[in-house]
C-alpha cells in the first residue's frame, strides 16, 4: 500500500474527531442518565462472542450482516456484534431470570457487512431500550414515549410517527392460507407500496374473495387516526386476532398521545419493516428531509425462547451518529485552563483543585509556546502576587 493509502479507512466506517466526540459522548451521557430515570438498567455486552450465541434466535437478516472471524484460541467461528438486542435479550433469559419485567438499556458500537443506506455507516453507535416480560400495550407505549423523549433531548424536531402492526398481515395471510413463497412475494410488494403488483398477485391466488380484498385494502390504510376506524370497517369479519392487534394499536395511541407534546401519530398498516422478526405493535420516527427511519422499534415476543425463557419483550433502538448529524444543538464549545510549564509546588497543588472541581487544565510540556487556543483552552493560570490566578485568554 502507498504512503498516501495507509491512512484511508473501509467504507462506511470513520472516525469522529474531538468537537463532534464531545457533543456525540455528551447526547450519550445525557441519553443514558435519562433511561435510568425511567427505570432501565445499563448493560454492556461483549463486541464480540461464538456465532452460535450472537445469531441464536436473531434471524437471517442479522446472519448476513455479520463478521466473522475464526478464534485463535478455540477454532471456534466468532462473529461481530451487529445488533445489541440479542444480547440483551440473552441477558435478560439466561443471566437475570427475573420475574418481574426487566428494562434494560444499551449504547455501544456495532459493526455491519454493509449499510443500511447508500453512503451510510457500518458501524453505528446504537443506542436502545429493551422492557422484558410483559405482553401488554403498555409496554408497547412505554418504550415509544421513551424513543419520543429521547429525540427531544437529541434536540431533534418535528419528528413524525409511523404506527402499524405486523399481526394484521400476517392473519390475514393465515386467513387466505397463503404459502410461505406467496406471502413473501405479496410481503414484497406491499413494501413497495406497488399496488398493480399486489393485484397482480391476488388475482392469481385460490383464495376466498373476502381475503383477498381485505389483503389489497391494506394499502390504502395509512394516515391520522381515523385510518384504524377504517381498518375496522375493511376487516369486519376478520379474525379475532386482527381485530385484537388494531385493539392494541388504539391502546397504544390512547397511552401516548396522553403525554404533554406528543407529536402526531400516523398508521401505516401496510408498514411491514422487520416483518420476520417483529411480532406486534412496530414503529419508526422519521423527520422531514431524510428518506429513512432515524429511530424504529417494536414488539418480538418469544426471542429469549432459544436462551431456555420465551419472554414478552418490546424495545427501540436508533444509531448516535446520525443523530448527531440531525440534531439541531449547536457544538459544545472548547473550554479549558492553560497551565505554564513549572514545578512550583502552589501551581501543582491549584491544578489538582482545578481539576477536582472538573475543570480541564492543560499543561505545558517544557519549551512550547503555542497559543491557548491550541489546546482548546479559553483562560489560563498566570501568577499574580504569589498566587496563582486563572484569568482570561487576552
Amino acid at each position: 500500500m502507498s504512503t498516501k493509502g495507509r491512512w484511508l479507512l473501509p467504507d462506511g466506517v470513520e472516525e469522529i474527531l474531538p468537537a463532534d466526540a464531545r457533543r456525540l459522548e455528551s447526547l450519550r451521557r445525557r441519553l443514558l442518565d435519562m433511561f435510568e430515570t425511567w427505570g432501565y438498567e445499563l448493560v454492556m455486552p461483549p463486541l464480540i462472542e461464538y456465532l452460535d450465541s450472537l445469531l441464536t434466535g436473531a434471524g437471517r437478516d442479522l446472519d448476513i450482516q455479520t463478521f466473522k472471524v475464526t478464534d485463535q484460541l478455540t477454532g471456534r467461528l466468532m462473529g461481530v456484534r451487529p445488533d445489541m438486542t440479542p444480547q440483551a435479550a440473552r441477558i435478560d433469559a439466561h443471566y437475570l431470570k427475573r420475574n418481574a419485567p426487566v428494562r434494560l438499556c444499551y449504547a455501544g458500537s456495532v459493526l455491519r457487512t454493509r449499510p443500511d443506506e447508500f453512503g451510510g455507516s457500518r458501524e453505528p453507535l446504537q443506542i436502545g431500550s429493551e422492557l422484558f416480560g410483559y405482553g401488554g400495550p403498555e409496554a408497547d407505549a412505554e418504550i415509544l414515549n421513551l424513543m419520543i423523549e429521547a429525540l427531544r433531548l437529541a434536540d431533534i424536531h418535528d419528528v413524525h410517527i409511523d404506527l402499524g402492526h405486523v399481526g394484521v398481515f400476517r392473519g390475514l395471510a393465515a386467513q387466505a392460507q397463503a404459502g410461505p413463497e406467496l406471502e413473501a412475494e405479496l410481503f414484497d410488494a406491499l413494501q413497495r407500496k406497488a399496488g398493480n403488483e399486489v393485484a397482480v398477485l391476488l388475482a392469481a391466488w385460490d383464495a376466498p374473495a373476502q381475503s383477498k380484498r381485505m389483503l389489497a385494502g391494506l394499502l390504502d390504510l395509512s394516515g391520522e387516526r381515523e385510518v384504524l376506524s377504517r381498518a375496522r370497517e375493511q376487516m369486519r369479519g376478520a379474525p379475532a386476532p386482527i381485530t385484537g392487534a388494531l385493539d392494541q394499536l388504539e391502546t397504544v395511541a390512547d397511552i401516548v398521545t396522553q403525554r404533554t407534546g406528543a407529536p402526531t401519530l400516523y398508521f401505516d398498516l401496510a408498514e411491514l419493516s422487520g416483518y420476520h422478526y417483529y411480532t406486534g405493535v412496530v414503529f419508526s420516527a422519521f423527520v422531514p428531509g431524510y428518506g429513512r427511519a432515524v429511530a424504529r422499534g417494536g414488539r418480538y415476543d418469544g426471542i429469549g425462547r432459544a436462551f431456555g425463557r420465551n419472554r414478552a419483550a418490546t424495545g427501540f433502538g436508533a444509531d448516535l451518529r446520525q443523530w448527531l448529524r440531525l440534531s439541531s444543538e449547536t457544538a459544545v464549545p472548547a473550554r479549558g485552563i492553560l497551565a505554564p510549564e513549572s514545578v512550583d509546588a502552589a501551581l501543582t497543588a491549584e491544578i489538582a483543585r482545578l481539576r477536582a472541581a472538573g475543570e480541564r487544565v492543560v499543561l505545558r510540556l517544557p519549551g512550547e509556546k503555542s497559543a491557548a487556543s491550541e489546546f482548546g483552552c479559553d483562560r489560563e493560570l498566570v501568577g499574580k502576587n504569589g498566587r496563582w490566578v486563572v484569568q482570561p485568554v487576552k
